[in-house]
This record gives C-alpha cells, sequence and structure tokens, in this order.
C-alpha cells in the first residue's frame, strides 16, 4: 500500500504542477511508470484507486484521461462512502446540513434570478394537496436541492446533494409520524420562497 500511495501522490503532484490539465491524456504506462520511478504495478494500482474517485477515467483502448475535476464529479465520490452511514450517524448528517442549508439559502436570497424563483414556485405548486409520503419527500429533496443551485456555488450545491442520501430515511420517518406534515412542509418552503424572492438572506 505504501508504495501505491507514493504513486498516487506522484500522480496528484503532477496534476497539482499543472503538467496534467483536465482532460490531458496521461502518457504511455511503461514511459509514466519509468519517469515517476514506479514499478507499472504500482502504478496500476494508483490509476485504478484515482478512477474510484473520479480523478482519471480510463477508456478501454484509449488510453487514461485526467477527468474534468469538476467539484460535482470529485463529490459524487462522497455520496458513496455517505451511503454507508448507520442508523446512529443519521442525525450527525442531519447536523451538517442544518449548518450547510442555511448558508446556501441566504446566498440564494442574494443571487436567485426571477427565472431561479420561477422555477421555485412551480417545484413548490407541483406539490398535489394529498401526495403519498415518498411524493412528498422527492419535493422536499428537490426543492432544497433548486435552493442550493441558486446560491451559485457549485462545491457547496455538491456537498449538499452528497448528503441527501442519508436524511432521505429521516425525512420519510418524519412524513410517517408527525401530524400535518405536508400542510408544515408546504407552509415552511412557501416561507422560504418568500425569502429568497425578497432578497432577504437574514430570514
Amino acid at each position: 500500500m505504501a508504495v501505491t500511495d507514493e504513486a498516487i501522490d506522484k500522480i496528484k503532484q503532477m496534476i497539482l504542477a499543472g503538467e496534467l490539465r483536465p482532460g490531458d491524456r496521461l502518457p504511455r504506462e511503461p514511459d509514466l511508470a519509468e519517469r515517476l520511478g514506479l514499478s507499472r504495478n504500482s502504478l496500476r494500482e494508483a490509476v485504478k484507486a484515482l478512477s474510484l474517485i473520479r480523478v482519471l477515467d480510463v477508456r478501454q483502448g484509449d488510453g487514461t484521461y485526467v477527468t474534468s475535476l469538476d467539484p460535482a464529479l470529485l463529490l459524487d465520490a462522497l455520496s458513496f462512502v455517505v451511503d454507508f452511514h448507520r442508523d446512529d450517524t443519521v442525525l450527525e448528517f442531519l447536523e451538517v446540513r442544518r449548518i450547510l442549508e442555511p448558508g446556501a439559502t441566504a446566498l440564494a436570497a442574494q443571487r436567485a434570478t426571477e427565472e431561479d424563483i420561477s422555477v421555485l414556485r412551480g417545484v413548490l405548486d407541483g406539490l398535489g394537496d394529498d401526495p403519498s409520503i415518498d411524493e412528498l419527500v422527492a419535493n422536499d429533496l428537490e426543492f432544497h436541492r433548486l435552493i442550493a443551485v441558486c446560491a451559485g456555488n457549485n462545491v457547496l450545491t455538491s456537498l449538499l446533494d452528497s448528503l441527501s442520501g442519508p436524511t432521505t430515511r429521516a425525512r420519510v420517518w418524519r412524513g410517517l409520524t408527525q401530524e400535518g406534515a405536508v400542510a408544515k412542509t408546504r407552509e415552511q418552503h412557501a416561507a422560504i420562497l418568500d425569502a429568497v424572492a425578497s432578497g432577504q438572506a437574514d430570514l
């Protein structure tokens, strides 16, 4: 593992130094291994690891490329890790969302366009009078996802997307147990939308 870690670090340093840029094709395996002073086997393991976390893209018969390194792509690996949460950590994920979502919503209040507001209003109006729990949760997740998009920060949006999975179960539970969940959700979303539409970040 130590040799593989070294190989990963050397490729990472090439990317950070700008020797390899997003979309660039890596040199041929024997050439890169020689250049980095690595065995081809450890280089192969490093490439495999970096492809799993979306830093590299291995295309059969075409070579290995640096991905776009877009935050959404890189943070997708986080959602994979997050999926392994345990029941006793779901509240911790909710706490993280409670830290991030108000900040995202405040940014949305400063940056949302008229078109953004119209789309948000469409999602809010799209929730029927008697939705199933699944429909309620899906609508809730989409509303909050769009709020994050309105914040105009791709890293923040990707982080919140990655954290959506574990909180879904808690949202479903709330929908099943809390009386008047539909009315309360609609009321809360309407208040959030009004604050965003009027540019009141403090609300």
